[in-house]
């Protein structure tokens, strides 16, 4: 529990943001039908605080302990520079509003810091946009701000100003049909404010501590048809234009008039001369034509929002549509932890995507290594259970480009060299994916790790320096010595019974710790066969799959 926000409460916020953006992406993608119904907001909202939150642990590189000023800034920074599509734009300016209290050298992060902030924020969105609407992602920022007001002026702690948040925001969200017709046709929420009630859920969990229950649905409460059926279409200007612009602060106001005169859409948000646009348009040259007016654009990006809308379908509904003719056959996508592992997989025909100490990659890398296989069809394979939401992600953006992709959800590199092991390019897309899952939902993985903190886990305290030992993603073991670890989760694992224990041999495992951990598997069960990888991953000095 925190009594104010610091800089260790943003870094929280920023990754319990990502993740809780990341189990329901889906669900805010279904959401989606204004102001186009292109199912992207869930998507587009995960990408810009994934850009966000890396700015933010960016701070942390050689142990550096940032301030409160630096963390919020950051955060807004690279949301601002991440930002993909209307509701990203926006949500960047909320952070920006937010940024703007919280750096001030009289900000103390406590609840009446908050409302201010919420406030800032709320103010700043509204600017952004050139035409605001009620029932979107201003009305749901605008209600929260106001619950966040009421609840300082009554109780100024921030565990009750955070609530208060949450639920003026939830509220304010279940009205928005009630605010845009569209959305009452589709029987939806605003798919924007349904993000933002999840970043706020977030900010409540960073300062509280607490786990939020996550139940993402497509489906509301509200007596409607499921939300993935819904007919609404699109009739407005054929491109969304994105771009980051440098320019002075007083060349920005003319080229908004411009803007708003060529389309709709228009957010403009940033400030300090770096700032970020979208607009949609039919007439793209001109809309680039007057950001130059204005100053030096970049990160051009032009979408045909349609066309992108029936690649994404059909690229979701399994068909084989593709916008470069020379993609041909099937590839898998994996997630490689250690070099050992990554040229075994290597060897095999699999495009890896190394997984760096302490970071899972980016939704980026993991759509870089789905370009870079030169398939038509793809499967990804996450490797890390943390890993599967920006897999998804990486996946739905390839989807735009056509490509046919698939996420097996494997929760460890050994679950992962089970699936590659049945792959078969030549079997039916949908066959070959019922096989490796298949294959991996039936690989046990165990782990051994050094602790880095103390904490409170199943098998007890442990202190920093303690060896723990996984048993499929929780820990069951806590002894001093990696050996007695691995093999006390051997023992547990073997219990059971199988086949084929495979051990992923970190860079600081060596022969006595291998020799150890393999007589011990042959003591329980004399029938498995033992198969030993050296993957050369640091951190893990055992990795263990069973099947």
């Amino acid at each position: 529990m925190h009594d104010t926000i610091d800089a260790a409460v943003v870094r929280l916020w920023a990754a319990a943001a990502l993740s809780g953006l990341g189990e329901h992406r889906a669900e805010i993608d279904a959401l989606n039908v204004f102001p186009v119904p292109d199912g992207d907001t869930g998507t587009n909202l995960f990408l810009t605080v994934e850009s966000a939150a890396q700015y933010v642990e960016d701070l942390y590189v050689d142990g550096a302990a940032p301030s409160l000023a630096q963390s919020v800034t950051a955060f807004a920074q690279g949301a601002l520079l991440g930002a993909r599509g209307n509701s990203g734009v926006i949500t960047s300016q909320l952070l920006r509003g937010i940024a703007d209290i919280f750096s001030a050298e009289a900000a103390t992060g406590g609840g009446a810091d908050l409302a201010a902030a919420l406030t800032r924020a709320a103010e700043l969105a509204y600017g952004a946009v050139a035409v605001p609407r009620e029932g979107t992602v201003l009305s749901v920022a605008k209600a929260a701000a106001a619950s966040a007001r009421e609840s300082a002026n009554a109780d100024a702690a921030l565990t009750a100003v955070a609530r208060a948040t949450v639920a003026g925001a939830q509220v304010a969200l279940d009205y928005t049909p009630e605010q845009l017709q569209v959305l009452k046709d589709a029987g939806v929420v605003d798919s924007g404010g349904k993000g933002l009630v999840v970043i706020l859920e977030a900010l409540v969990e960073a300062i509280t501590g607490e786990r939020r229950v996550s139940h993402p649905d497509v489906r509301l409460a509200r007596p409607v048809v499921a939300v993935e059926s819904h007919s609404v279409t699109y009739g407005g200007p054929a491109y969304e234009v994105m771009f980051l612009l440098d320019a002075d602060d007083d060349a920005v106001p003319p080229m908004k008039e411009a803007l708003a005169a060529l389309g709709d859409s228009l957010v403009v948000v940033g400030g300090g001369g770096l700032w970020n646009i979208h607009v949609h348009v039919d007439d793209v040259g001109a809309a680039i034509e007057a950001g130059i007016e204005a100053g030096r654009p970049y990160r051009i990006k032009v979408t045909h929002l349609e066309l992108a809308d029936d690649l994404r379908r059909s690229g979701r509904d399994g068909g084989d549509a593709s916008q470069d003719g020379t993609r041909t056959g099937r590839a898998l996508v994996a997630v490689a932890h250690g070099p050992g592992v990554a040229t075994l997989l290597q060897e095999s025909g699999v495009t890896t995507v190394p997984a760096k100490p302490g970071r899972r990659p980016s939704t980026a890398e993991l759509l870089d290594g789905v370009k870079r296989s030169g398939a038509r069809e793809v499967i990804i394979l996450p490797s890390d259970g943390d890993t599967r939401t920006v897999a998804e992600a990486a996946a739905e953006q390839a989807r735009n480009d056509g490509i046919r992709v698939a996420v097996i959800p494997t929760r460890s590199v050994v679950q992962t060299l089970a699936a590659a092991a049945v792959h078969d390019p030549g079997a039916h897309f949908d066959d070959d994916l019922v096989a490796m899952g298949r294959s991996s939902a039936s690989t046990r993985y165990g782990a051994v790790t050094v602790a880095v903190r103390q904490a409170v886990t199943t098998a007890g305290m442990c202190q920093v320096g303690d060896v723990l030992g996984l048993l499929d993603g929780d820990i069951v073991e806590i002894e001093p010595t990696v050996a007695e670890a691995g093999v006390a989760i051997v023992r547990r694992m073997l219990e059971r019974g199988g086949e084929l224990l495979t051990i992923v041999a970190g860079e600081d495992a060596d022969e006595a710790l291998l020799a150890a951990v393999s007589d011990a598997a042959e003591l329980v069960s004399p029938e498995a066969e033992v198969e030993i990888v050296h993957g050369g991953q640091p951190l893990w000095p055992l990795i263990i799959g069973l099947e």
